[in-house]
């Protein structure tokens, strides 16, 4: 769906008078983590002061906190040397504060920037030359390294090649949604993310590989590029939050699956490979990643019951009682066998 049938992106298409535009807006969306945030926000005033022919803005949307956030960001605006936007979206989850940064962001070049993670100091140098070849229709993600070595390694991609994605590949983690980058035309075209996806959603996380996956539909191109470095500090030192992250990923792809299942079918392959990894797991296979002892199941049997969980949300429109404790029975049944 596009921006003409969704008021909250109508702002968009709508060309801004000459001048008053910025020609990047950095999108970061926050919930009760106003240490990390604040240094966050540091580092893109850092980035923007080395680079400062790119003039760019900032657009923090504060999603419920009651941690300070509101405070230190009425400081922050007032001392910053770059504009900084202020929202404070109610609706829990994501997506929705995601789609209320779209709604507010004035740049030709849209960023998403989670607030855990601190800009490279030459971010706008990369960023800028990538999209100086005047392609605009694609979304391209950058490389995310790990903050702080104590944190396990994941949330992170190293990659030193510059790939696009192919549906040989699944969209899950190919640009990451704490580095994730497109036109704003691109955001038009595509419109809001879907609010039913995401950390704090229905369906737990996913909402941006939604977004890859509804890119790649209309004919556009997904690509990473080595450098747009950010530095992810996710603080995920024990195995406890490494597995239900895990978890939750895969329980948004198996409900990203579902819904784009005739559209996307290659999706469905995916599956079909994880099952078939997760079988040979059992016969001394390897697992899904060594290092960090992930295994294939979880994918798997999370998928189903993300599948399952959307079918409900599109048939109910929003679960009711019986369902929803159907559903917490699949969901508590499919997370204790994942372990």
């Amino acid at each position: 769906m596009n921006a003409e049938r969704h008021p909250l992106l109508r702002h968009l298409a709508r060309p801004s008078p000459v001048g008053k535009r910025p020609q990047v807006s950095f999108i970061v969306c926050t919930r009760d983590r106003a240490a990390v945030l604040e240094a966050c926000i540091d580092s893109i005033r850092v980035a923007c002061a080395a680079h400062p022919a790119f003039a760019a803005e900032l657009v923090v949307v504060d999603n419920g906190s009651r941690d300070g956030t509101a405070e230190y960001l009425a400081s922050a605006a007032t001392m910053s040397d770059i504009a900084v936007t202020a929202i404070s979206e109610p609706r829990a989850g994501l997506a929705a504060a995601r789609n209320a940064g779209l709604a507010r962001a004035r740049g030709r070049v849209l960023v998403f920037v989670d607030d855990d993670c601190r800009l490279d100091r030459n971010y706008l140098v990369d960023l800028e030359r990538h999209y100086a070849s005047g392609e605009k229709w694609l979304i391209r993600g950058g490389r995310v390294e790990i903050g702080d070595e104590r944190d396990l390694p994941f949330t992170i991609k190293r990659c030193d090649k510059h790939e696009r994605l192919t549906r040989a590949v699944h969209p899950g983690g190919f640009v990451l949604g704490c580095n994730m980058t497109m036109h704003r035309d691109v955001a038009a075209l595509i419109g809001p993310f879907d609010e039913r996806f995401g950390a704090g959603g229905s369906l737990r996380s996913a909402e941006d590989t939604d977004y890859l996956v509804r890119a790649m539909l209309a004919g556009m191109a997904v690509e990473y590029v080595p450098d747009m470095t950010i530095f992810h500090h996710h603080g995920r030192r024990g195995r406890k939050a490494v597995d239900r992250l895990h978890r939750d990923y895969h329980f948004g792809n198996g409900a990203l699956c579902l819904k784009h299942m005739r559209r996307a079918p290659f999706l469905l392959r995916h599956f079909y490979w994880a099952m078939r990894a997760a079988m040979r797991e059992l016969i001394g296979g390897p697992c899904f990643d060594r290092e960090l002892r992930l295994s294939h199941w979880p994918i798997v049997l999370m998928n189903l019951a993300g599948a399952a969980k959307f079918a409900l949300l599109v048939l109910a429109g929003r679960p009711n009682r019986q369902a929803q404790r159907v559903q917490e029975t699949i969901e508590a049944s499919a997370e204790a066998s994942a372990r």
